[in-house]
């Protein structure tokens, strides 16, 4: 059904609002922080922990150093801080070239539910940060932004199959709403920023496929930037396309097709933010259970590299579709594909004994004993392994058996009790990881002060205060 909306004096016709676009606008509009539970704002701290740590390990990737010099050439002292530097830009560029450091390194969290699109939700927080920095927002008001980004991105991932476009799409859309409502903006304009997100800001799965270069961040960049953009032009009276998700040639048409999408998290429904997972090795989600179990092989192969016959790591289907094939992944060129690779990561983890960005820099892609343990490697479906991917609760099963030229076999098995990208990180466990990531640039006692104020982040006035804290010395 679609509603006609108020009629601006430079309107030649009138307006209306899409049956979805009414849905999307008046969820944004009415999410309050007090609908929250404790659980869902304690989950929503830990991403936004998590998500810095990421950032402050990427920092100095090329593809950020890139974004970062974009964004110094629009400064804006009222805009919003180029994380790790004194920079100040405008808000969209801040989103930029912050999601793009806190996406490179990948060590952002994840997405995976059967039958979902997957991605990386994450990807919405760092451009939420910048317009609440940017709006001078509280801390109750910017963790509520971030539930209410997760909600857009994972109700959308959940409810549309696999089609052409990256789910970074959905990061653009969710990042609008949450900025929009930062902003203060009325429902009129939401619903034209939610518009003005969703048809010119499709980013195409190709950024994902074959060979992949620095783009693979820069897609989350790009993504939050036009999120942000989107709510600035409607903050400034610029208004959307008509229907830009049920018209006749709009996003159901030609991005999504049709869905159904779900019932949005409230006070009868869950919030779904909790259910993301956090890694805890640096590289794509669907190889970290490879990197865990070839770690465990790795303790009986180190000393005798150069006796191993071959390498058999057997897999889910997805891990085996999308890391497991093609010659890409057996000859990367690039940091981007190297983290996309089951045989790259496998035989880095045999011969380094674990899986950090240390082991995607160039000294690592172009080892010739690396290069010569990839020809060795075979990946392999295993039907179990597949079932148990695609049920609740998930597992990541994953067996490495490395033969010797003398016939011995060492086994690395990971996946439930064995090591899992499903387990629940404790809170130690997101300030180690978080403190692994940031300890090197800040220095162990502005880390532990941060970490002990980022947790109370729901008693932050402004939280303005936080880029500041991750100022490099």
């Amino acid at each position: 059904m679609n509603k006609p909306i108020e009629q601006h004096n430079n309107s030649s016709a009138p307006r209306s609002l899409d049956g979805l676009q009414e849905r999307l606008t008046d969820y944004a509009c009415g999410l309050e922080f007090e609908s929250l539970p404790p659980e869902t704002v304690h989950a929503a701290k830990v991403r936004v922990i998590d998500t810095l740590g990421a950032l402050m390990g990427g920092f100095f990737g090329e593809a950020c150093g890139v974004s970062r010099n974009m964004a110094a050439r629009v400064p804006d002292p009222a805009g919003a801080t180029v994380i790790g530097t004194r920079i100040r830009t405008s808000p969209d560029m801040a989103a930029f070239a912050n999601a793009t450091a806190a996406r490179f390194v990948e060590m952002n969290d994840v997405y995976h539910w059967p039958g979902s699109r997957g991605g990386h939700p994450s990807d919405v927080v760092m451009p939420i940060l910048a317009v609440a920095e940017y709006a001078q927002a509280s801390g109750r008001d910017f963790l509520t932004a971030i539930v209410s980004g997760y909600e857009f991105y994972l109700r959308l991932s959940d409810a549309i199959q696999e089609r052409g476009f990256d789910c970074s799409t959905f990061a653009c859309i969710g990042t609008t709403a949450a900025s929009a409502k930062l902003m203060g903006l009325s429902r009129d304009q939401m619903a034209h920023a939610i518009s003005m997100a969703a048809v010119p800001n499709n980013i195409l799965r190709q950024v994902r496929t074959g060979h992949l270069s620095m783009w693979k961040a820069v897609a989350a960049g790009q993504a939050g930037r036009a999120g942000v953009f989107s709510a600035m032009m409607a903050a400034e009276g610029m208004e959307g396309p008509h229907l830009p998700f049920e018209g006749s040639e709009g996003w159901c048409k030609h991005v999504s097709g049709p869905f159904a999408l779900p019932v949005m998290g409230d006070k009868d429904t869950p919030f779904r933010i909790g259910d993301t997972l956090i890694k805890q090795r640096s590289s794509c989600a669907t190889t970290i259970s490879s990197i865990l179990a070839a770690e465990k092989a790795s303790a009986g192969t180190r000393d005798k590299l150069d006796a191993v016959k071959q390498v058999t790591v057997e897999v889910y289907d997805t891990a085996k579709k999308n890391m497991g094939t093609g010659e890409h992944h057996w000859n990367p060129q690039s940091r981007e594909t190297a983290d996309h690779s089951i045989p790259y990561v496998v035989a880095a983890a045999l011969i380094d004994g674990t899986v950090t960005p240390r082991q995607f820099d160039d000294a690592h892609l172009r080892n010739p004993h690396l290069r010569t343990l990839l020809t060795k490697i075979e990946v392999v479906e295993n039907a179990e392994f597949t079932e148990a991917y695609h049920r609740l609760p998930v597992v990541h099963f994953t067996r490495v058996t490395v033969e010797m030229i003398d016939g011995e076999r060492i086994v690395g098995e990971s996946g439930g009790a064995k090591g899992d990208l499903s387990n629940p990180k404790s809170d130690a466990e997101i300030e180690a990881k978080f403190a692994g990531m940031t300890e090197e640039c800040l220095g162990t006692v502005r880390t532990g002060a941060l970490l002990e104020r980022l947790w109370k982040i729901d008693e932050m006035d402004n939280v303005a205060e936080i880029p500041p804290a991750l100022l490099f010395a």
